[in-house]
C-alpha cells in the first residue's frame, strides 16, 4: 500500500493488528532508484529485520514501490510505504521515505516536510506519526540527510538548526515520543551537536561505525544514528546491522549492490532483532557488478574516493558534467595528465 505526500499530508488511520512490540530501522540506501545494478531482493532482506524502517537516499518513488514488492516477497506479508516530494537545492534531489509491516506498525497522522523559513537545509527534514500495534505506543519518526558539504564545517548550519527543529516536532506531535533518525554525516560525540543536547536530546548509538570502507572489514564515521528524548520509549536494545556478512558479500561487492551505509536501529519492549543471512537465489561473487564510480551520477562523498580528488575536486566535477570519459578530468582544476593517468590506472571509474 503507497502513501505519497509533499509539503503536508492529511492524517490518515489504518486498520491496527495485535502482532509484538518493535524494532525501528533507519537506513541510507546509497541512491535507491538510479540505475546502479541494486540487487533490490538483498536489500529487502536486511530491511526486513525492522518493523518500521526510515529511508534516506531515496532518488524516485518506483524504487519505493519496487522495495515494498520485495519486501512482501521477502516476508510474506503486507507492507506499506510513503515518501515525501523531491527534495534539493540543485539539479541531485532525493526523497525520503518509510516502508512498514502492517502487522506490526499502523501509520497515525501529520507525514509533513519541515518548512525551513530560513531555508537552512538542503533538504529539509521529513517526519510522520507511526503506532505500534501490540501496546498502541505512539511515536513521531523525523527523517533527516545532512548535506556532506566539502568539510565539517559545511554541515553543522544543519547541524545546529536540528535544536529548533527538534522545538518544532514537540509542536507539530504534542505528547508524542520524538526520534530523530537519518543519516547526519557527523559523529555524535562532535560539539556541534550542543545546541541539541542542551534540550535534552542524546544520542541513541555511542560506538561502532556505519560506512563501509573499500577495504574488506574496513568500517569507518558514526554517521547514522537516532537522537531521542530520554525515558519516553522503552528501549531495550539497539545497534548497528553490518550486513555484508549476511549477504556473504565481500565490502566492494556490498557496496556497489546494496549500500555503502549500515542501518541503525532501536528495539522497543519485548522485540528482539535476529538477524538472518540471505538464502535467496544462488549467490555467485563473480557475476556480480564491480563497484565504480560514475562520473555523471556519484555524489561528492563517492568521487573523493578517487585518488587525487578531494572535496572541491569532486564539486568541480559534479558542476562541470557531463562527462564522457575520463579524459576530460585533466579539465579540472589541478589534475594534469599524471593526476588523471593515476585515477583511471585505479580502475575505480565506471567506463
Amino acid at each position: 500500500m503507497r502513501f505519497l505526500f509533499c509539503a503536508l499530508a492529511v492524517a490518515l488511520m489504518l486498520p491496527s493488528a495485535a502482532f509484538a512490540n518493535i524494532i525501528i530501522g533507519s537506513w541510507n540506501i546509497q541512491n535507491l532508484g538510479w540505475d546502479n545494478n541494486k540487487r533490490y531482493d538483498k536489500v529487502a532482506h536486511i530491511a526486513n529485520h525492522f518493523d518500521v524502517l526510515a529511508i534516506q537516499e531515496l532518488m524516485n518513488e518506483e524504487a519505493l514501490e519496487r522495495l515494498e514488492a520485495e519486501l512482501e516477497a521477502a516476508s510474506d506479508e503486507s507492507w506499506s510505504s510513503m515518501a515525501s516530494h523531491a527534495l534539493g537545492r540543485s539539479t541531485y534531489r532525493e526523497h525520503y521515505g518509510f516502508v512498514w509491516r502492517d502487522s506490526a506498525v499502523s501509520y497515525d497522522s501529520g507525514a509533513v516536510v519541515y518548512i525551513d523559513s530560513r531555508d537552512v537545509f538542503a533538504r529539509e527534514p521529513f517526519s510522520a506519526k507511526f503506532r505500534s500495534d501490540r501496546t498502541g505506543q505512539q511515536f513521531a519518526l523525523a527523517n533527516v540527510h545532512i548535506t556532506y558539504g566539502r568539510s565539517i564545517g559545511d554541515r553543522l548550519p544543519e547541524i545546529e538548526a536540528l535544536a529548533s527543529y527538534w522545538q518544532w516536532l514537540e509542536e507539530v506531535y504534542p505528547d508524542t515520543p520524538r526520534l530523530l533518525v537519518g543519516d547526519f554525516n557527523l559523529r555524535p560525540s562532535h560539539n556541534g551537536w550542543e545546541p541539541l543536547k542542551t534540550l535534552g536530546a542524546i544520542p541513541a548509538i555511542t560506538a561502532g561505525a556505519t560506512t563501509l570502507g573499500t577495504s574488506e572489514g574496513v568500517w569507518s564515521n558514526l554517521y547514522d544514528n537516532f537522537w531521542k528524548s530520554p525515558g519516553q520509549l522503552n528501549i531495550t536494545s539497539r545497534g548497528i546491522v553490518q550486513f555484508p556478512e549476511l549477504l556473504e558479500a565481500d565490502h566492494v561487492t556490498a557496496r556497489s549492490i546494496v549500500s555503502d551505509h549500515a542501518p541503525v536501529w532501536l528495539a522497543l519492549g519485548t522485540a528482539e532483532l535476529l538477524l538472518s543471512s540471505f538464502v535467496g537465489g544462488a549467490y555467485e561473487a563473480a557475476n556480480d557488478p564491480i563497484y565504480c564510480i560514475d562520473l555523471n551520477e556519484a555524489t561528492a562523498e563517492q568521487l573523493t574516493e578517487l585518488p587525487n580528488v578531494g572535496p572541491v575536486r569532486a564539486e568541480q566535477i559534479i558542476e562541470m558534467r557531463p562527462w564522457t570519459n575520463a579524459d576530460e578530468l585533466s579539465q579540472v582544476s589541478g589534475l594534469g595528465v599524471a593526476s588523471v593517468e593515476t585515477i583511471k590506472n585505479s580502475g575505480l571509474v565506471c567506463p
